[in-house]
């Protein structure tokens, strides 16, 4: 079954990744290829384009672009660097693309269990070889445990209360279905139903934890570092607040220097030298969001995030 996908922030990624025809570039979160297409389009023949998905479905539909330019592996992109390391192309790439987060066809695909509105098998797995899945956690972990992935992931207020009933209801009937634990969580949260469905918070939470993908992002932005090309460019873009701070921090963190006390005895053309050694990126851009016209033809876009960040000179 075909599912559609709208690439978001498009013009404005391919903006900020400052295509060179001649260049080196990866697509480290493929998906369906809707930004791999056209950053392909921009490229000559000596241009380059690598990519990498740990989902399968992505990977078989990667398998439509017939280009000699082209490459994918079956990855995290917490592996980027290594991957990057295996093609010989690593501290040679001009430019990064990460866009983090479950898909539209992994959301539409009700056999893929990422959907509260479609029920499935509780899986959530973007790597369906992964041997943990949303049902083993929501099966075998602890409140304590259930309680914590609510709370840190989903930031969900009643995480406690949730975490509780869902322990008490499987010791009846184990979970098996999306649509049971969304009701079981709904009727835990106090309140009259809302725009967004109780179990929102929730089901992201334990998508981020089947996935480990706030372990994964801080994985690939570390490796993005040595990936890149001096005045390569890295651009991220993210669909919550727990990614987009991180995000945030680690560009802030490689592009304004050491943090020293005040009074030290230190020119300020000391403290740019020493700010410039220390340095391995410089921000391109603050948080650029979908525009009103592109929200109202792909809602999805509404919550994107898009930030860019330039290598600067390499240390290798």
């Amino acid at each position: 079954m075909a599912f559609s996908h709208i690439p978001v922030l498009l013009n404005e990624t391919l903006a900020g990744l400052n295509i060179n025809p001649d260049g080196i570039y990866v697509d480290a979160t493929f998906g369906r290829g809707g930004h791999s297409r056209e950053i392909l389009k921009r490229l000559n023949k000596n241009g380059r384009l690598y990519a990498l998905d740990r989902d399968l479905s992505a990977i078989e539909a990667a398998k439509s672009i017939a280009d000699e330019r082209f490459s994918i592996v079956h990855a995290r992109f917490s592996q980027l660097k290594e991957v990057c390391e295996d093609f010989g192309i690593l501290g040679k790439v001009n430019g990064i693309l990460m866009d983090i987060g479950v898909s539209s066809p992994q959301l539409d695909d009700a056999s893929r269990g990422f959907s509260f509105d479609k029920d499935g098998p509780l899986d959530m797995r973007m790597d369906q070889s992964a041997k943990i899945d949303a049902a083993l956690i929501v099966n075998t972990y602890d409140a304590k445990d259930l309680a914590y992935i609510f709370k840190t992931y989903g930031e969900e207020r009643f995480a406690g209360k949730v975490a509780n009933a869902i322990v008490r209801q499987r010791e009846k009937t184990p979970f098996t279905t999306t649509l049971a634990l969304a009701d079981l969580i709904s009727a835990s949260i106090p309140g009259k139903p809302g725009p967004k469905h109780k179990a929102t918070r929730c089901f992201q939470a334990l998508r981020i934890a089947v996935n480990s993908e706030l372990e994964e992002l801080k994985s690939a932005l570390d490796g993005s570092i040595d990936v890149l090309d001096k005045d390569g460019r890295l651009c991220v873009i993210s669909f919550h607040s727990l990614e987009d701070r991180i995000v945030k921090t680690f560009i802030r963190e490689n592009s304004e220097g050491p943090k020293l006390p005040r009074g030290l005895p230190i020119t300020d053309e000391e403290l740019a030298e020493l700010k410039l050694k220390s340095c391995t990126l410089q921000k391109i851009s603050g948080a650029i969001k979908a525009t009103d016209a592109e929200i109202s033809q792909n809602p999805r876009s509404r919550s994107a995030v898009l930030r860019v960040a330039a290598r600067l000179g390499r240390s290798l």
